[in-house]
């Protein structure tokens, strides 16, 4: 799937990129595999803005996707690849053998009419999932448990992929896609290949109307803003900042480290960070 060029006959056109979508097999989703999405518009239940620069947005509706992939041994066929509004990646509609029908996140080498499965000895191809024991050295891998059974967790967004590097006794050593190398559990679930539409890197939105669409609403500088309103604004003149960037409650916000989760470090052999 490659990106298509649109002809620059406005400021806002010009430059601007967006998905092709010709590997799409269908257009309307599964009805019984969708719900609907109330939006919040970044307010929690009291009504208070908990996420800045949320709200409006195209209307959507979700589509259940099967991350546990807790159909075992039940084979099933590729019916469609349809685009899902709530994710970059694609996603395959799948008819198993025994009528049921679910939605997994599509990898490149998957079409329609393939024969996919889930279980601990299943054929080592794109789109089977299993666990990360089975699964080859140096295989790539996606949709990533980080507890048995709690269902895919990591690399799930378009063109992600992980990189399978070591086994050594209970765990297994798995290079992320951020660079970070992280011990997973071997009886953990992780699905084989490579995440289609990696090409969405390449999109350029190109204009603000594009980002409303989105539910993303404009965003203010703060040196733009009064002093009362943020540690960054006021001045003679424009000026830029004189402080190190921050929030406007007055937290670092760039290069400031927020992990604190010490339960966990034990797991991380390599950070992403240098």
């Amino acid at each position: 799937m490659a990106t298509q060029r649109y002809r620059p006959t406005s400021p806002g056109r010009r430059g601007q990129m967006k998905n092709d979508f010709d590997g799409l097999t269908r257009q309307v989703p599964e009805k019984k595999l969708t719900r609907e999405v109330r939006k919040s518009g970044g307010r929690d239940n009291y009504g208070h803005a908990t996420l800045r620069y949320r709200g409006g947005g195209h209307r959507r509706r979700y589509r259940y996707i099967d991350f546990r992939r807790d159909k075992r041994d039940v084979p099933a066929k590729v019916a469609t690849i349809e685009y899902d509004p709530n994710r970059t990646a694609r996603i395959a509609l799948l008819h198993y053998l025994d009528g049921d029908k679910r939605y997994i996140l599509a990898p490149i080498g998957v079409a329609v009419g393939d024969k996919i499965q889930a279980g601990e000895s299943v054929d080592f191809r794109p789109g089977n999932a299993m666990p990360l024991k089975n699964i080859p050295l140096g295989a790539q891998i996606h949709n990533i448990e980080l507890k048995i059974g709690k269902g895919g967790q990591l690399v799930r967004s378009a063109g992600g992929m992980a990189q399978l590097l070591a086994k050594e006794g209970d765990y297994a050593q798995v290079r992320l896609p951020s660079g970070e190398v992280r011990k997973i559990h071997i009886h953990c679930y992780a699905s084989i290949g490579q995440l289609g539409n990696s090409e969405q890197i390449n999109v350029w939105i190109g204009k603000a109307g594009r980002m409303r669409w989105l539910g993303r609403r404009p965003k203010v500088r703060g040196v733009a803003k009064n002093p009362v309103d943020h540690p960054m604004g006021g001045g003679e003149g424009k000026t830029s900042g004189g402080r190190h960037p921050c929030s406007p409650w007055g937290w670092k916000t760039k290069g400031l480290k927020t992990r604190w989760n010490p339960r966990t470090d034990k797991f991380i052999i390599k950070r992403r960070r240098k």
